[in-house]
């Protein structure tokens, strides 16, 4: 059965990842809302520039991929939809353009309330997102994608969404952005470690490339202890009630994840943990924001 174009663009936008967009407006417009500070406005726009940004960063990352010769037929990834002549390449690059135009727009709102600090992270939210794959010194080809994830969908994001609101920074926001910013940086992982033989062949210096899939494997654990270190730190250092807990609930989870990553020796297999880590990210973001606020 032939797939329509609006299903051929959903799935290029690759809605299993936007939880790397959603997750990080979520837990700093909770703690904005913890204290009495919310503006529900500027957090909506905040979140619709995040889902803008995400999806630019993902129609970009297929178009500069397919340009580059990264998408061969060996990928075991999920289908993209420049390389399998699903969307034509000038059209995938006009859509690039046309999301990163809209995340400005809207962001311009955000600019008048929060000034120029504002416009400033936005226009390197912008600008990394078409580097992460394009330009002459791509951060994915060259090894710095997983610390551009960690820092923009970790930290920037849940930090400037917090100061949209309220208008100052937070050092709350800091620390919950480092587990954001881990189980963030946990889906690119579970990507690399999918793609480590792939991205050799094509000259993608991904960790996993310059350092081996142990690496990975090594990081993928790390980042899972570092989410799950702060909810303790936000009970014991930072006074919050026992509800901060909430998402060990989700700990059995995360650790049959790890033992997965460790385990798994069909990287095909990898496509369903991408999408359970991406889930897991979502739902421990959700127990964590209302952890924050009950």
């Amino acid at each position: 059965m032939e797939r329509s174009k609006f299903r051929i663009w959903v799935e290029a936008a690759r809605p299993k990842t936007l939880a790397a967009a959603f997750v990080p407006v979520l837990v700093g417009a909770s703690i904005a809302f913890n204290d009495g500070l919310l503006n529900w406005t500027a957090t909506s726009v905040a979140l619709i520039c995040a889902f803008l940004i995400q999806i630019g960063t993902n129609f970009a990352n297929d178009y500069f991929d397919f340009i580059k010769g990264a998408d061969t037929d060996e990928r075991i990834g999920f289908e993209r939809a420049t390389a399998t002549g699903l969307i034509a390449p000038k059209t995938m690059l006009y859509a690039t353009i046309v999301c990163m135009v809209l995340a400005f727009l809207f962001g311009l709102y955000l600019v008048w309330i929060g000034g120029l600090i504002v416009l400033i992270i936005g226009l390197l939210s912008l600008l990394f997102g078409i580097l992460y794959t394009g330009g002459p010194f791509p951060l994915g080809y060259n090894g710095l994608g997983d610390l551009f994830v960690f820092i923009f969908f970790g930290i920037v994001a849940v930090m400037t969404t917090y100061y949209v609101s309220a208008l100052e920074w937070s050092g709350d926001t800091f620390w919950a952005s480092l587990a954001v910013g881990a189980l963030c940086t946990n889906i690119l992982v579970v990507n690399n470690l999918r793609d480590v033989e792939q991205d050799s062949k094509v000259g993608k210096r991904t960790l996993g490339v310059l350092f081996g899939e142990t690496a990975l494997k090594i990081e993928f654990t790390i980042m899972l202890l570092i989410a799950f270190a702060i909810p303790p730190h936000f009970y014991v250092q930072l006074n919050y009630e026992y509800w901060i807990l909430l998402p060990f609930i989700v700990l059995p989870i995360g650790i049959r994840h790890a033992i997965t990553i460790w385990k798994e020796e069909d990287k095909r297999n990898l496509n369903i943990q991408l999408k359970k880590t991406a889930r897991f990210m979502a739902i421990f973001g959700v127990l964590f924001a209302l952890g924050i606020i009950v």
